[in-house]
């Protein structure tokens, strides 16, 4: 599912304040309310593809062509090809260091070659390769008890198994991907390198689709996340053509976890919808998606992301689900604002009933704060919720 990262609390708190009037003049002090309960319903921002509200419409019979075109209206099929180039967010350092295996070759993109690597050294069994940064250059280096220069290659380098997944080696731990993982400059001199998965768009499927859904699910719901995670990262793909990657591997982009997170239904999934992306207007849509809209969907930017009543979609499993908040919880956004008094929405978006503001009655003064900021501050899962205290 695609999301962005949450702002630390305390930096909203300080921004809100200092840009932000203290609030309206003083509320006449009533009873204190002691705990709040908040009943949220969806989970996600709600634009796009419900993947519960596919889930349920494949349950009902609907093809994964009805599901998609449902969330994207006004779009068409298309085929894609080519590659991807996934940034690996988990190594954290300069070098690509992999597992040693057979098949396993070294290239040079520098100088367009290729060099099937040895499986030993000196009669003994090489048990890792490495690339490091080399200036323009990269170093390819082996191991056999210590590190040994292999050969030194111009500009960047990658390794590859072929067919064959390759393991790779990070500070939290490893990981086996499919295609390349190339050792990619960051920067003109080549000294910072980040690493990058760059494989055919189906094959980065198989790692992202199970990784977004359960692999379990209705067939057809699976191959509308299929269509729906492809476009999306052909969208991508077109919207970052000058930068080094295309996409990252985490819930900011879509979630991939590469060969090991796959899984033969969603495989299936992959290549029951082979090649095939939704088009607008002569262009990738803008395929956005969530784990549910809890029964309206939010607009977007584009024209095929549109607000509106969406009957499948009974929200997540539990909903709606209610959290309790202390009153303390609630008033430290606002200091001096005294105690709670009510908290209540004061206002709701007409085409997706998100909860857009929210009045804050505190024995000091009354406040207004968005839904949105609100989500964010409690770590809400949606902006579809009531508010109830005693």
């Amino acid at each position: 599912m695609i999301r962005r990262a949450a702002v630390p609390l305390l930096v909203v708190l300080a921004t809100l304040l200092l840009a932000s009037s203290p609030g309206t003049a003083a509320a006449p002090r009533e009873r204190r309310v002691e705990t709040v309960t908040i009943a949220t319903t969806g989970w996600g921002h709600g634009v796009g593809l419900s993947q519960y509200g596919a889930r349920n419409r494949a349950a009902a019979g609907q093809s994964y062509r009805t599901i998609v075109q449902h969330y994207y209206p006004g779009t068409s099929f298309a085929n894609a090809y080519g590659n991807l180039r996934v940034l690996i967010t988990a190594d954290t350092s300069r070098d690509v260091v992999v597992l040693a295996r057979p098949g396993l070759k070294a290239a040079s993109l520098g100088a367009h070659k290729t060099w099937r690597l040895p499986g030993k050294y000196r009669g003994k069994a090489i048990t890792l390769w490495r690339i490091q940064p080399q200036g323009k250059r990269s170093r390819i280096s082996f191991r056999v008890g210590s590190w040994h220069v292999w050969r030194s290659a111009k500009g960047d380098a990658q390794f590859s198994a072929g067919s064959q997944p390759t393991v790779l080696v990070t500070p939290k731990g490893r990981a086996a991907y499919r295609g390349a993982l190339r050792s990619t400059s960051t920067n003109a001199s080549g000294t910072s390198r980040d690493t990058v998965n760059v494989l055919p768009v189906d094959s980065y499927l198989r790692g992202v689709v199970p990784s977004e859904v359960p692999a379990s699910w209705p067939a057809a719901a699976v191959r509308a996340q299929a269509v729906a995670a492809r476009t999306y990262a052909i969208y991508e793909r077109r919207a970052h053509r000058t930068r080094y990657y295309d996409l990252c591997d985490t819930a900011h982009c879509q979630v991939y976890r590469g060969f090991k997170k796959e899984h033969p239904n969603a495989t299936a999934a992959v290549r029951a919808t082979a090649r095939k992306v939704l088009m607008y207007g002569g262009r990738p849509a803008f395929t956005q998606f969530s784990a549910s809209n809890g029964g309206w969907s939010v607009a977007g930017q584009f024209p095929y992301l549109r607000a509106r009543e969406d009957t499948f979609d009974h929200g997540i499993p539990g909903d709606p689900k209610g959290r309790d908040f202390s009153a303390a919880a609630i008033t430290r956004n606002w200091p001096g604002i005294g105690d709670l008094v009510s908290i209540d929405v004061s206002a709701r978006d007409p085409e997706d009933h998100r909860v857009t503001e929210v009045t804050v009655v505190g024995s000091n003064f009354t406040q207004t704060v968005s839904g949105a900021q609100l989500k964010s501050w409690l770590d809400l899962n949606s902006t579809l919720f009531t508010i109830t205290y005693l």
